[in-house]
């Protein structure tokens, strides 16, 4: 059926194809909900320069960044601002699934967000998304924590060809797909 929300059992059956819906989880018993699939903090990066968006893909720049350390027992405390996250799971999106990330409502009750673009089909990749710290006194994050739920939507037919962008295998450098 199209436009279908992915449930557990769905996701669960996707998981075992090749390649899998989702791989490089921490803890699929964690991490697998009734709705979707929480992903975890790999890295986070700060923003260092202005990026532009033209009309042209050719005059499309993006912030160059810095990646954060966190300390020895794998928290990083943020200011407020805006900080690109790297996930740590591969996702790979079959011809007839797309996705949506939001972030997990503990997030929102403290004054933090995530803002990202769509999932589209045919993705592969490890993906970022874009951290705002609204909080005043700022927020501490560990690293590895469950920190936003992607939600599968089945599409109404597949597409003959996926998602062919710049970010097409993004962070795979020693990763299987």
């Amino acid at each position: 059926m199209s436009g279908e929300v992915l449930g557990r059992e769905s996701i669960t059956e996707l998981m075992r194809v090749t390649p899998p819906l989702i791989g490089e989880f921490l803890s699929l018993s964690d991490q697998l909900q009734p709705n979707g699939f929480d992903l975890t903090l790999h890295e986070v990066s700060e923003l260092l320069t202005p990026g532009s968006m033209g009309r042209d893909s050719e005059k499309r720049e993006v912030s160059d960044t810095r990646c954060l350390e966190f300390d020895q027992d794998g928290w990083l405390h943020l200011s407020p601002g805006s900080y690109m996250i790297t996930l740590n799971e591969v996702v790979a999106l079959p011809l007839d699934l797309m996705a949506l990330g939001r972030p997990r409502s503990s997030l929102l009750r403290s004054g933090v967000s995530i803002h990202t673009a769509v999932w589209d089909a045919g993705y592969q990749g490890r993906s970022q998304a874009l951290l705002v710290v609204y909080h005043p006194l700022g927020y501490r994050v560990q690293r590895g924590a469950r920190i936003m739920q992607l939600v599968f939507m089945r599409l109404g037919m597949p597409v003959e060809q996926g998602y062919q962008g710049r970010y097409q295998l993004e962070n795979l450098q020693g990763s299987e797909v």
